[in-house]
Formats: structure tokens, sequence, C-alpha cells
């Protein structure tokens, strides 16, 4: 393994053999691509005459190229994809955010150690457009951020090697090809094999189906009691079973398969189901963290806090060391804050979503370590964030959640393996799986 160096730009660390890579990206013109209205991307339409979404039109003034039988072949959508998608638009933090984080951990007192993924753009949900559904999508942005930032390899092969995250429009697109290419076909029954210009929610098996259909290797965890195994990925014979219909927040009824991802299984539990206007731009409203709305709604799924549910849920902190510190391969030395090489964790919970993109541990006195989840929410402002960085006043409230913020009974994580997969795993990645891994019982 070879040293690390330091980007003289960003100031964060890489291998020194992608040192030089990286450094010349920060000289790369964004504005060579000329990003396209938004309109040119709504053009690229689906022909669903026959209740399917196997055709692709050229349509309207701004469509690409037409054909005669209006039918376009793989290869043609998603070149008229990489040329029509659209850059994401996110506030640009002068230095880099995870800079700042970094200071800020260093600069707390008490015998602490926190482990960072390095380079991460915030995308926050904005309130003319994703406000209520958009926190799957947004995460997949940061996560694609860190990707295209600091793995050359993906960088290579996301999105046609455009270089940029694309806007939510243009990722729904991408991810009605990952399906048409076979990759989470059972998943894809679901959204009836389309998405775009849909406000549903998403998930960790969409965001896998995404990166997977470039060739990332992008994994699976499952946190859940024992006697929910059987409802997982990891689990033969848990696949999509026959629809049933469940009521959804405003009253209406739809068809639903049972429990297949982690948004249909939350909606499926308790026989209700999540309010889509649960995810918006004020996250305590629809994180875990507010007991005090799930008791307001009626939730009668919500767990109680306490001492043994802290117990059951330090399994998931540990897992998240251990993968940060990658079986314990970083040294600190005399270092507070280390970067990991390892990319951030999509994480998925009943009603919201967010992106860990690191872990902090506190050696307490007692001799016992008390862990911080480290993350970015979609639902906070990234103004907001920034300026409680910079003037050190206020962030924990934003990045930190502790063991006792954990309540829900099931969670879910993606992360991205490094390399490139090769055709024959490709093919095995088209089906989603899973590792699970038991929450012990609160009983």
């Amino acid at each position: 393994m070879d040293g690390s160096s330091t980007c003289p730009f960003c100031l964060l660390s890489f291998p020194s053999s992608q040192l030089q890579w990286h450094a010349n990206t920060h000289f790369e013109d964004d504005d060579f691509h000329y990003p396209p209205s938004k309109k040119a991307v709504s053009d690229l339409h689906f022909d669903t005459t026959f209740g399917n979404s196997s055709n692709w039109c050229g349509g309207g003034d701004g469509g690409g190229i037409g054909r005669g039988d209006g039918v376009w072949t793989m290869d043609e959508k998603i070149s008229h994809l990489v040329d029509l998608q659209i850059k994401g638009e996110f506030h640009n933090v002068n230095g880099g955010l995870m800079n700042l984080l970094r200071n800020c951990l260093e600069s707390e007192g008490g015998n602490t150690r926190s482990i960072l993924s390095g380079y991460v753009d915030h995308f926050q949900s904005l309130e003319s457009e994703d406000v209520g559904w958009g926190c799957g999508w947004r995460n997949i942005q940061m996560l694609s951020s860190h990707l295209l930032a600091q793995k050359r390899e993906a960088k290579d092969v996301l999105f046609g090697c455009s270089g940029f995250v694309p806007d939510i429009p243009s990722l729904q697109r991408w991810v009605e090809i990952a399906w048409e290419r076979g990759f989470d076909e059972a998943g894809s029954h679901q959204f009836n094999n389309t998405i775009y210009g849909s406000k549903r929610w998403i998930g960790a098996t969409e965001c896998a189906a995404l990166l997977r259909s470039f060739g990332l290797r992008a994994r699976i965890i499952d946190f859940g009691p024992k006697e929910s195994e059987s409802l997982y990925l990891s689990v033969p014979g848990s696949s999509v079973g026959e629809p049933e219909l469940v009521r959804i927040g405003d009253g209406r009824k739809r068809k639903a398969h049972n429990f297949y991802g982690p948004i249909d299984r939350y909606l499926s539990r308790c026989g209700g189901g999540v309010s889509q206007t649960s995810c918006g731009t004020n996250a305590t409203s629809c994180s875990s963290l507010n007991v005090t709305n799930d008791k307001e709604r009626g939730d009668e799924c919500a767990i109680k806090s306490g001492a043994k549910q802290n117990n059951a849920h330090q399994v998931l902190m540990d897992f998240v060391w251990n993968y940060f510190s990658n079986k314990n391969s970083i040294h600190f030395g005399y270092k507070r804050v280390v970067f990991s090489e390892k990319t951030p964790l999509y994480f998925q919970h009943d009603g919201h979503s967010r992106t860990i993109v690191g872990i902090q541990v506190k050696h307490q006195r007692n001799g016992i370590l008390h862990y911080n989840l480290l993350v970015l929410d979609p639902g906070h402002r990234t103004a907001a964030i920034e300026r409680s960085l910079r003037e050190k006043v206020g962030w924990q409230r934003f990045i930190k959640r502790g063991v006792h913020t954990l309540r829900k009974q099931q969670y879910q994580l993606c992360y991205v393996d490094p390399g490139i997969a090769s055709e024959e795993e490709m093919e095995k990645l088209k089906t989603m799986d899973s590792v699970f891994i038991q929450l012990l019982s609160t009983t």
C-alpha cells in the first residue's frame, strides 16, 4: 500500500499514486459540457402505449435524433441521455465541506478520534423541486459527488463520463435505463418500470441498481430484528410477493408488492403507511430523531428509547466504525481526524434517508466508547451547515447522531466497493442482494 499525500488545492489526503490525477481535476473546465435546458431531458420520453417503457421516442422540438420507426436502441438511449442530462445544482462550499468538518472535529476537546470519507458535496432538498420525496435522490447525488472526486475508475464510467452529478430528472432516466438493462428487475415492477417525473420515494435498492448499471460494486447491508430476517434481500425466496392494497398517508389506496426494498417494506409495515410529506426541509420532521412527531402521528411502531435499545443498535455503530476504519487498518498516530478511502454510506430508515460521511468515537473516563455517526442530511440547508462549521458554533446538531438517536426497527446501508465489475460479474449484480445483520432484541 503506497503512502498518502495532501492535495495542495483542497487539502484532502490521497494515495500518492492518485495525487497527480486528483490535482488535475481542479483545472478541468466544468463548462465544457454546456448543460442543456430541463426541457431537453423531458423530451426524451417513454412510449407507454402498451403499458411498458420498452420504447423511447425523440419528440418535441428538442428531442434529439428521431428514427423512422420511433424506436431507439439501448446504445442510442444512453448516448442521447449523456448529451441531454443536466448538471445538478448545489451550494458550492469554498475549501470543501469535509475540510470544514475536519477542522471542527480537530478543535473539539476530550479524547476523541474521527474518520471521514473524504470529499462530498451536500445536495439539499429544494422546496420548489423535491421537498417531501427527494431525499433518496439527494443522497445518490452526494454519494456520486464523492465517487467522481475521489474514485478514478468511477469517474471513467459514471453518467457517460460527463464528470458531473446529474439533476434528479436525469438520474430518474438513468434508473429507468438500469431497469431496462435488467438491474433489479423485481424492484422495477413496483414502479411499473417508470420513475421519470414521479414523486415516489426511492431507497437504497434503487441507488444500488443505478450504480451497479455502471459496473460499480454497490453493496447493501440490512439491519433489523431476527423475526424480520425473511423480509430482507439476503434471504432466498424474499423477492416480491403478491400485490396487496395498502393505505398511504392521504387515505388513498394503492397496490403494493409485499416487502421488497426499504420503502415498500416500510409502507406495508403496521398496515398503514408513511405520508410522503414527512421528508421535508425541516429534517427533524422526518428523521428518526423526533419521537414526539411519531407519537403525534399515532405511529404505534415507534420504539421506546432506553439502554436496551441503545445496546441493540450498537451493532450498527460497530459496523460503521469497522467499515470506515477498514478493519483497523487506519492509523491515527497523533492525529485526531483521518480520512478513509471508503465511500460514504447511503443511510436508509423509515421515512427518511441521509448520507453517513464518517464516524467519531469518544473514550469516556469509565472506559466506555461513545460513538457518533457523522451525517449530511438533505433536509438541512447547505448554507446553514457551512456557516455553523466556519463559526464552529452549533455544527454538532447538523452533523452528529449518537446511538440513542437510532430508534427505528430497520435500517439499510449502501456503499461501493473498489473496482469495476467484469462482464460476468455484471450479470450477477443485476440481482439485488444484501447482507443481513441482526439488531439484538430489546425485549
